[in-house]
């Protein structure tokens, strides 16, 4: 594969082998079957969408222009939207360096929480994004709404279309009809992306751009981890291969029914919830799937450890760390007069943090729980695009083997009906 950028992350899946995980020979096993879905969406006629979008740069520039026009004339930009819609701008947005606009995210429809996040933005220097691919959302069409109801009674109807552009797939919908009436600005969400796979579209990439976040860096990153997937010749070497032939395998032979998602950096959060909804969605149907979990080091470490060490084993741990070491503000333990605190000394922050996260795999390691880690350097928009195609990948394979479509959700589809219609019947 000379020429090609390496992925800027290690997986290290040593942890997941043994008697408290797969067999080697068992894991080789699963591993055969993962290589052959990879085999067949290498060689299929056209890439799915949403990975396809790593190899695209034609719609950067637009992005970006909408981008720079939005943020010439506000101070906060709202985004409303629920689910897919909201979840891959947040993991994005937790690169954001700060200054404005400011983005906001807003999946609620708790009217307390609406009113709360109404009556803290001038409504003259804010603009709202209303995201939904059906367009048709209640959720979101109840938050838009809200919005046009907020930005009427403000800065007027005349002035409407300045504050508000809505981003729905094509076709007749409440959103695309809503802006027709009051001449807001619509973009296309494409229609071939589900919501939990458009975080490298519009649909994440324009919150990215106004919170000064580097697009070409994510889709770059997301491409090295595409590219060194499809070509690699042995499987071992393509991270995402080898995360599905664990995930499912663990899953099948040894009751594995939980997915935890450990990340040792703050920013990781949001990337976590990202990951529950795509690994929960695609793969839950017709009796399949495990439990994504979200979780945070090392606040979980004082939450949920004890439950990963002491109960069930039915849990694979993929543990994301950053390299922490010699970095952050130094500790000074002489301020406290406390002896037993010594170990800090000539110490940094993220010396503790390096401290603590490898002490965690090693516990759970030494527990039998299956550990899968996921190192990098740093966390920038590479990284964080090349984490971001990683899971999209493993998930795909992962529904390939366990023969289901990762791409749609028929179950959640119910639930929207009936909404629906018990409004209707009042």
């Amino acid at each position: 594969m000379r020429g090609r950028a390496a992925p800027p992350y290690h997986q290290d899946h040593a942890g997941a082998l043994g008697p408290h995980g797969l067999e080697p020979a068992r894991f080789d096993a699963w591993l055969a079957r993962a290589a052959a879905a990879r085999g067949r969406l290498r060689d299929a006629a056209s890439l799915p969408p949403p990975l396809a979008l790593a190899r695209r740069a034609d719609d950067l520039d637009a992005i970006a222009a909408t981008a720079r026009e939005l943020a010439a004339r506000v101070t906060d930009v709202v985004v409303l939207g629920i689910g897919g819609s909201s979840l891959g701008a947040q993991a994005l947005l937790a690169l954001a360096p700060g200054g404005t606009p400011r983005v906001h995210t807003v999946e609620t429809i708790d009217p307390w929480s609406w009113q709360r996040a109404a009556a803290e933005l001038d409504p003259a220097r804010t603009a709202f994004i209303a995201v939904s691919r059906s367009g048709s959302t209640p959720e979101t069409v109840a938050q838009a709404l809200m919005a046009v109801a907020l930005l009427r009674a403000t800065v007027g109807e005349d002035r409407l279309a300045e504050h508000m552009l809505v981003l729905a797939g094509p076709g007749e919908s409440p959103l695309r009809t809503l802006a027709r009436r009051f001449g807001l600005t619509t973009l296309d969400h494409d229609p071939a992306l589900s919501g939990r796979f458009s975080v490298l579209s519009n649909v994440g990439l324009l919150p990215a751009a106004l919170g000064g976040i580097d697009g070409a860096g994510l889709r770059a990153g997301a491409r090295t981890v595409l590219d060194h997937t499809l070509a690699a010749t042995d499987a071992r070497d393509a991270a995402p291969v080898v995360g599905a032939a664990l995930q499912v395998g663990l899953a099948r032979e040894k009751g594995v029914a939980t997915s935890v998602l450990l990340g040792y950096a703050d920013a990781l959060a949001p990337f976590g919830a990202w990951y529950t909804q795509l690994w929960a969605e695609s793969l839950g149907k017709a009796g399949h799937g495990t439990q994504p979990v979200a979780a945070r080091g090392p606040a979980d470490q004082h939450s949920q450890l004890q439950l990963w060490l002491d109960g069930p084993a039915d849990k694979l741990f993929t543990v994301v760390v950053l390299d922490r070491a010699a970095t952050g503000p130094r500790l000074d333990p002489a301020l406290a007069g406390d002896p037993s605190i010594g170990y800090l000394e000539g110490r940094t922050l993220g010396d503790l943090l390096e401290a603590e996260q490898r002490a965690t795999i090693e516990t759970l390691i030494r527990a039998g729980r299956p550990v899968r880690v996921l190192r990098t350097p740093a966390l920038d928009a590479a990284t964080l695009g090349a984490l971001l195609m990683h899971m999209m990948i493993e998930t795909i394979l992962a529904c390939d083997l366990l023969g289901v479509d990762p791409f749609d959700q028929p179950a959640v589809e119910q639930g929207k009906v009936l909404t629906r219609r018990w409004l209707a019947r009042g």
